[in-house]
This record gives structure tokens, sequence and C-alpha cells, in this order.
């Protein structure tokens, strides 16, 4: 079953002289459960894909379809509605709320929607991600590999249609990063959640079923 779609997706920014095509006209489509990375050197636009995919940016043009959904016919607010509920989104800095604990994070986005997870089912997301004993702590209490694994459970609380991970170990050493793809790996397994993942780094990348190589905005290996 296809779960993302990507048609002629197309970024230009500036214009005429100082114009830049960050992206030219890409194409290609993920299968649910599958487990993509996206491999480029730096500049050669694979983060502007994944910010298109995921609705943070609009293209030139171009059209994303996530479930089926064409995402960039929906309205601002309807946007962000969807992207909250069907694209779990990992960073490189975690982006955590600094006041919030670990477990209010990790629920942030069930509660935007004043929606509530059982007790058996948060614990248990929490004992896979391995900070049970870190529930109550706040993010400036952890390490770097403790809160990375703290956003991939806010990425995933929602069930969402796809993960999208933006560098998700760029900040991590060896051992953190090797804790995160794990895990990475581990959702894919048991929850068949579909994952899309941006990395310059290719030991990482072969960790996933599929690479998809892009360079100066287009694709050039599948």
């Amino acid at each position: 079953m296809e779960i993302l779609k990507v048609e002629n997706l197309t970024k230009i920014y500036g214009e005429k002289d100082t114009q830049v095509i960050a992206l030219d006209n890409v194409s290609f489509s993920v299968e649910k459960g599958e487990f993509v990375a996206i491999i480029g050197a730096s500049g050669s636009g694979k983060s502007t894909l994944l910010h298109l995919i995921g609705g943070v940016d609009k293209p030139t043009s171009g059209k994303v379809f996530i479930d089926g959904k064409d995402i960039f016919k929906l309205n601002d607010d309807k946007l962000a509605i969807f992207r909250r509920r069907e694209v779990g989104l990992i960073y490189q800095f975690y982006n955590l709320i600094p006041i919030l604990n670990i477990e209010e994070n990790i629920t942030l986005p069930l509660s935007l929607d004043n929606h509530k997870i059982s007790k058996e089912e948060l614990d248990e997301l929490i004992k896979k991600l391995g900070l049970t004993h870190r529930v109550g702590h706040l993010p400036n209490e952890l390490s770097g590999g403790e809160q990375q694994r703290t956003s991939i459970g806010r990425a995933l609380i929602t069930h969402p249609a796809i993960i999208l991970a933006d560098e998700p170990t760029g900040n991590l050493d060896s051992n953190g990063s090797d804790e995160i793809v794990a895990l990475l790996k581990q959702a894919n397994r048991d929850y068949k959640q579909t994952i899309i993942m941006i990395t310059h780094n290719m030991e990482i990348a072969k960790e996933a079923d599929r690479i998809i190589k892009i360079e100066d905005g287009k694709i050039v290996g599948d």
C-alpha cells in the first residue's frame, strides 16, 4: 500500500540572477511500513525535500500525497492539524519543550488534540524508549541520546502515517547514534511504522530498507 507519493516536486528560492533551485522535479513513492534513508551532501536538497514532505514548507510546484491526501490542497489550519496527527517529526536538535517533563513532552501532540492515551500503552512506549526512570525529568537533565529518544516517543505517540527524521543522529556520539538507529528500526519492525530518514552518513543509511540519493536537487540513485 502506497503511503507517500511525491510528484514533480520543485522548490526554487530567489529570482533571476539570485535564483537557486533547491529541488528539481523530484518524484518517488513509499510503501506503508518502509524504512527509507535519503542521503546526500550538505546543500543537495535532502532537507528541503523532507520539509516539503512534512508540509513545513510549500513547493514552487509539484504535489505531495500522504495516505492519499494532497496535503497542499489543505488550508494552513487544516494542514497544521494534519501534520500534528499524521506526520511525526524528529529533528537533529530534539526541539523539546524545556518546561515540560519527559512524559509531558512525549504526550504533547495528544494534549494539543485533547486526546488521552491509556497508561498501559504509554508505559509500554516509555519502556521501549528506555526512559522509565526519567519520565519526571526535564530535558536539560537528560543526555543527548535520552532527549532524542524522547523526541522519537513524541513522534510515535499519535501512530502517524509517516515519521520524518532529519539527521536524527547528527548531534550524537557513535554510541548514541547506534541507539537511535536501533530504536527507529524497532519502531519500523514492531509498529510497522513508515520512516523516512535524512542523513549524510552512508553507514547509517545502510540500516534502512532502501536508500534514495540526492545530488543538486535531483534523485540520482534509488
